[in-house]
């Protein structure tokens, strides 16, 4: 059979809710047709998408993979068939924090000089891909290993490690920090985005205990609040300047890359025009070009 938009908003929903009846009154339709609805995804794709066998129903890894592609799919649908659309195509660019570090209100000046016809939209996404994989971006700023299936990547630059701490940390008096400098002293670590984990530091002089935040803002004020210290990059310290807080460098970290990451398939017109923009106003070329 023809697999519609329908089939697809349909998985969404009972992938949100974790629950068919209550998928189905959001949905506004009866539970025996959603069930036929799932099935017939199923059937057509191959693959078991959602695990019955327990009371509180769950994705299988396929269907955990086919989720993200579902809501890219249904987002890029929304947006073609937004009537706003019709008078200017966005390009949504996504980061999880810092997004170009100093480099950022250059992009956008330039861009907007260079490209008045298409608005740059710069979006914060407290998600691994800054909302890549979930279609609501559709390119974006990312730090550190890019590890989501279906994503291209083009370097721009590499940004050395700080470490953030309260004023009035005792290291705060050290010009340079070493790895070895924070294993007495807990780390506050951004599980979602962030691109320090324990593995920064040798198995035997790992840093406990450890703080866990979900987002950025979460991350500062642990840390502002005398609770951890952090590792970041140097972009860090001009886009979250706090009264409360002193950067230093961190000596004996690997630095982290910067990439501008896009899905396969389909691009936006306007991402090549941004990965060169990037590139002229870093003033360095990536080892890997969008269009090759």
């Amino acid at each position: 059979m023809t697999i519609e938009l329908r089939h697809l908003r349909a998985f969404l929903a009972i992938a949100d809710e974790g629950n068919v009846t209550r998928a189905a009154a959001r949905l506004h339709i009866g539970q025996p047709a959603l069930s036929r609805t799932l099935r017939q995804l199923e059937d057509h794709l191959g693959a078991r998408l959602v695990d019955r066998s327990t009371h509180h129903l769950e994705l299988t890894a396929q269907g955990r993979t086919f989720r993200d592609k579902a809501r890219a799919a249904v987002a890029a649908v929304d947006a073609a068939l937004d009537p706003g659309g019709l008078r200017s195509w966005p390009l949504r660019l996504g980061h999880t924090w810092a997004a170009l570090g100093d480099h950022t209100v250059p992009l956008l000046r330039r861009w907007d000089e260079s490209r008045p016809d298409v608005p740059l939209e710069l979006l914060r996404v407290d998600d691994p891909t800054a909302g890549l994989t979930q279609g609501k971006v559709d390119a974006a700023l990312l730090r550190g290993a890019v590890t989501a299936p279906g994503l291209r990547t083009a370097l721009l630059l590499e940004e050395e490690r700080v470490v953030v701490m309260p004023a009035d940390s005792p290291l705060a008096a050290l010009p340079r920090v070493t790895l070895a400098d924070l294993t007495a002293r807990p780390i506050a670590l951004n599980t979602v985005s962030g691109t320090t984990t324990l593995d920064l530091w040798p198995r035997a002089a790992r840093p406990a205990p450890v703080i866990e935040v979900t987002n950025t803002d979460e991350w500062l004020m642990a840390i502002a609040a005398g609770r951890a210290l952090g590792v970041t990059t140097s972009a860090t310290p001009s886009n979250h300047a706090h009264p409360s807080l002193v950067y230093r460098p961190l000596a004996d970290a690997p630095p982290v890359p910067v990439v501008l990451a896009w899905r396969e398939g389909p691009v936006h017109p306007a991402v090549p025009d941004l990965l060169a923009l990037a590139r002229e106003i870093l003033g360095g070329a990536a080892d890997r070009d969008l269009r090759g």
